[in-house]
This record gives structure tokens, sequence and C-alpha cells, in this order.
């Protein structure tokens, strides 16, 4: 797995004419440093007696997050397994008719789960968004900046993976899907937009 490996790994192989790993497994990756993020505020503000009223509920910020972190990890290696999928579906052979339908049926399926990765990925980025608000809120005020870092990886992750949902379900033909999962995505960048303003304007106020 690449969160296995040095990061230059991660970097090389993205920057090759390797078609994965790619956009997908970029946004998986910059949601889980924004969650990442939170944590670091979440730790920096545990066991401080200035904070002592909050300690329960940064236990659980803490939580959250770093359950957040531990998804979005693991949706890095997954999209770059689903476009191995697309990739062997559209490699079928397509001499006969029957062969010529197979094919279309495999490369629809394949679709929606490369579809269904980035959506993923999207709901976590809004989470992370989420639990950035809070942070900034109750965390350490010594590391709010690293809060409203937080939300502005977590709506461009979101923004992201919105991009490779949408490229995906421009081939796909089953229209109530493609309504659904586009729908669901608006509401997401609507939100997190939100609240990376909300973020990044408590963070500002906070610094003074």
């Amino acid at each position: 797995m690449y969160v296995e490996k040095p990061m230059i790994v991660f970097l090389d192989k993205l920057a090759s004419r390797s078609p994965e790993p790619g956009g997908g497994s970029v946004s998986a990756l910059v949601g889980a440093l924004g969650a990442a993020l939170v944590s670091m505020v979440g730790n920096l503000t545990l066991g401080k007696e200035k904070y002592a009223d909050v300690q329960d509920q940064v236990e659980e910020l803490l939580k959250s997050s770093e359950k957040a972190r531990d998804q979005l990890q693991s949706l890095i290696q997954k999209d770059t397994e689903v476009y191995a999928e697309v990739s062997a579906a559209f490699k079928m052979p397509r001499e006969s008719e029957e062969q010529k339908a197979e094919r279309a049926v495999r490369i629809q399926g394949a679709l929606k789960l490369a579809t269904e990765v980035p959506f993923e990925i999207g709901e976590k980025c809004l989470e992370v968004a989420r639990l950035s608000e809070r942070a900034a809120e109750i965390g350490n005020v010594g590391a709010v900046s690293d809060a409203g870092v937080a939300a502005l990886l977590a709506e461009a992750a979101a923004q992201s993976a919105a991009l490779n949902v949408k490229i995906n379900i421009n081939s796909i033909e089953d229209v109530a899907f493609c309504e659904s999962k586009w729908s669901r995505i608006q509401e997401i960048l609507e939100e997190t937009a939100r609240l990376r303003d909300r973020v990044v304007k408590v963070t500002y106020e906070k610094l003074g």
C-alpha cells in the first residue's frame, strides 16, 4: 500500500505516465492530511489545564478524526484498485456480439465501482470539515491555524473527489445512479465550502 511506503514513491509514481495513482488517490491523501491536522489540534489540547472543561469533547474529536484518517488512508489505495477494474474491463475482447455485450456490462459495473470510491472520499472529507470546525472552536488556540488548514484541505479534497465522480458518471448509463450520486456530491460541496468559510473566519478571529 502506498501509505506504507516513503512519500517519494507515491509522488514519483504520480508524476509518471502511469494512470494510477491519480486524482482520486490524491483527494483521499489530502483529506487524510486534513484529518491528521484535526488530530494534531486535539492532541495539543488534550491534558491542558486551560482546556479542562472540554477534555471529554476533545477525546471524542480525536476518536472521530483518527477514524476518518484511517478510512481516507485506505481509500488512497482503493482508488488505484478500482481503476484497475475499469482498465481490465476496457481490455476485454470484443470480436463477437456476445463479447461486446459482456464487455459493456463489465465496463458499466467497473465504472460504478470507480464512482463509489471518490464519492466516499467526498463524504469523508465533509466529515473532516465538520471536525475541523469543532477543532477551531474548542481546540488549543496555539494550534488554531492547523484547524484552519484542515478545513481548507477538506474542502479542496471534496472538490477533487467531485471531479472524479463526474468523469465516471459521464460514461455510466444508469441515469438514476448518476443523478443520485451527483445530487449528493453537490450537497457535500455546498456544506464543505460553508464550513471552510466558517473555520477560516474563526481561525483569523482567534489569531487576532
